[in-house]
């Protein structure tokens, strides 16, 4: 018998086409966040993951963050006009964008603390970005957002940072921008789960 859990998870999509509209208040979307953030777990329950919600003007003014730091390394007015119209319609187009971060401090100070595992903590700092990502991803499926997840970092770090004015530790490690979808996503195809699985009893 599937769970509720399991469709909204088989439900989760990247979603391009998204409209600036939201199915449920501000409030709302705060909450998920804030319940992912606490509940989510992480290795040495580090806590270490750092979540900033954009919406409005914040939105969209990280969009043209990426898209001025782009214009600089896009060698053609042709090929930035294509990044252009992609951001414009994909993601600043949407309602809001969720950041996440890793806090340093914190993954350092575990690699202080128990030296023996000190080359695992950046990985395990990693695996906990994920399970946070994946968690806001799926309830905001659920509420009926479309999402995607992109990774314009570390090019737009340092503006980021400065924008909003986040402590020095904290990196970004990717951009999900959300909203009302305005189209569905292609058929996704998926390799074989017996050939990914094993099974011992």
């Amino acid at each position: 018998m599937e769970t509720k859990f399991c469709s909204v998870l088989k439900n989760r999509r990247t979603y391009y086409a998204i409209s600036g509209e939201s199915p449920i208040s501000d409030q709302a979307i705060e909450d998920i966040i804030r319940s992912a953030v606490k509940y989510v777990p992480s290795a040495f329950n580090s806590q270490s993951t750092r979540v900033v919600l954009l919406l409005g003007n914040s939105h969209r003014q990280l969009w043209d963050i990426v898209k001025k730091t782009l214009r600089k390394r896009v060698a053609s007015d042709e090929a930035f006009a294509r990044t252009e119209a992609k951001i414009d319609g994909s993601f600043a187009s949407g309602y809001g964008t969720v950041l996440y971060f890793e806090d340093q401090t914190v993954v350092e100070g575990l690699q202080k603390s128990f030296p023996s595992y000190k080359d695992n903590f950046p990985g395990w700092s990693q695996q906990a970005s994920a399970m946070h990502q994946l968690a806001i991803w799926t309830m905001l499926e659920e509420e009926g957002f479309g999402a995607s997840l992109q990774h314009y970092n570390p090019l737009i770090d340092d503006e980021v940072r400065a924008t909003w004015k986040l402590p020095e530790t904290w990196k970004l490690i990717a951009q999900m921008p959300f909203g009302k979808p305005a189209q569905q996503p292609a058929e996704k195809e998926y390799s074989s789960v017996d050939d990914r699985i094993r099974v011992f009893k």
